[in-house]
């Protein structure tokens, strides 16, 4: 396998974990083994990329706002951002919508699937954390997400990986940086610039072991699916989530193409280590390690740009989890609240996922919960939300893989596009590889 590039290496692991799970699921005791024996390893795997994520954040942010040497340029670069990220998650509901309303996946599901799907899962532990996180966060004042990106220890924001409250302290010491005389400022410009260079060579250790770690991860996700006929009725429902996530895919490869001039498929060859653990991980925040060092290293994008860029783009740029909440809503209105189809009803859903997807915590699943946020905005009746929830509950996890997949993706792409519009993406990036000082160490 040494000769193999990393993204085969990491398809041949989860191809390999997918059919190991299969075969657990048919032997006795193989779901414990798994469990007990597999899992642990994936675990592992994703708690490193956790470990070096917030010190990358900070490392990366202040190390590129304060290359900048102009404030002006940080907000020429903040407003770009963030205004191509809310453009992307509003085409994404568009397509969403749009295939959920012609294809009507919910439309003719018999009562008895419906039955026993609220059986199996309206009750669920799962069900009920996702609608108790959602009732707790739609509970809060209507400003609670501004007060919440201002945090008052950072110490604490670091120790509960609060994203935005970390990027917000990062881009404040990043601009106090550049307020003060040059002199003063270098010592500690100087030591983010080599904790960037240390922890992006974690990045390269830590993905040495990836191959092994999707196995352990898709091995036990295939171990979870318990029920095949259930999986089957949904099938329709998933195939419009699938299908608007690729189409979505290819929405970011015409902006590549067209906007930067770069080759859809090279593009693809240099992303797909991130996708492919975003596929496994499911966690967007799990994944910007590699995000960050295939964008920089392999896509050419400048540091300063995708320093600033994708730590934001984990946070607030959920283009796959808006597109699913748009086609998950509507499939549940189908099936169960019809009279609420409306068309003012459908103008909300677009507004309420559009805000929705900046407050997406960026962790496995956390797309449910706002979902909920996103059924109750257009009066979806409360008794009926936790049979909402168990009639997805079954697909949520593969699609979710998926969905987050789509994220970085899209993550990425608006990190080349940002990079281009201020002429700071290369055309002959130099990727570095873990043992490239290793003859000078020993």
């Amino acid at each position: 396998m040494k000769k193999l590039a990393l993204h085969w290496k990491i398809l041949i692991g989860m191809v390999l974990g997918i059919l190991f799970g299969f075969i657990m699921n048919s032997v006795e005791g193989g779901k414990g083994f798994v469990t007990d024996w597999i899992k642990p390893f994936g675990t592992i795997f994703i708690n490193l990329l956790k470990l070096i994520a917030v010190p990358l954040i900070l490392a990366s942010l202040i190390k590129g706002i304060s290359d900048l040497k102009d404030i002006s340029k940080i907000k020429k670069m903040g407003i770009r951002t963030m205004i191509i990220y809310m453009l992307t998650t509003l085409v994404a509901i568009v397509i969403g919508l749009g295939i959920v309303n012609v294809v009507k996946p919910g439309v003719g599901m018999s009562a008895d699937t419906i039955e026993k799907i609220k059986t199996k899962y309206e009750t669920s532990s799962d069900v009920v954390d996702k609608l108790t996180k959602a009732s707790a966060q739609s509970n809060t004042g209507p400003l609670q997400s501004l007060v919440d990106i201002f945090p008052s220890n950072i110490f604490t924001s670091l120790s509960d990986a609060s994203m935005l409250q970390i990027i917000f302290f990062a881009l404040f010491v990043g601009v106090s940086l550049l307020l003060i005389p040059e002199k003063k400022a270098k010592p500690l410009m100087n030591f983010f610039d080599s904790l960037n260079e240390v922890v992006m060579k974690m990045v390269d250790l830590i993905m040495l072991f990836a191959p092994y770690a999707v196995f352990a991860l898709l091995a036990n996700v295939i171990i979870a699916f318990d029920d095949t006929e259930i999986l089957l009725k949904l099938l329709v429902y998933a195939l419009c989530v699938v299908g608007g996530l690729l189409l979505m895919i290819g929405f970011y490869l015409i902006l590549v193409s067209v906007y930067t001039k770069k080759s859809p498929l090279w593009f693809l060859k240099q992303i797909s280590p991130a996708q492919l653990l975003a596929f496994s991980t499911s966690s967007s925040a799990a994944t910007l390690p590699v995000t960050m060092e295939r964008v920089e290293e392999h896509l050419g994008v400048d540091p300063e740009v995708a320093g600033f860029v994708l730590p934001v783009g984990a946070t607030i740029n959920m283009d796959g989890t808006s597109l699913y909440q748009a086609i998950a809503a509507v499939f549940i209105m189908q099936v169960i609240w019809p009279e609420g189809l409306t068309f003012s009803n459908q103008l909300v859903i677009v507004a309420t996922a559009l805000l929705a997807s900046i407050g997406s915590a960026a962790v496995p699943s956390a797309g449910m919960v706002m979902l909920v946020i996103v059924l109750e905005s257009i009066g979806f009746p409360a008794e009926l939300l936790p049979i909402g929830l168990a009639l997805i509950f079954a697909v949520d996890r593969p699609l979710d893989m998926m969905r987050t997949t789509v994220n970085v993706t899209g993550d990425a792409t608006v990190a080349m596009i940002i990079a281009k519009s201020l002429d700071k993406l290369h055309d002959d990036p130099k990727p570095k590889d873990w043992d490239d000082n290793y003859d000078d160490v020993k």
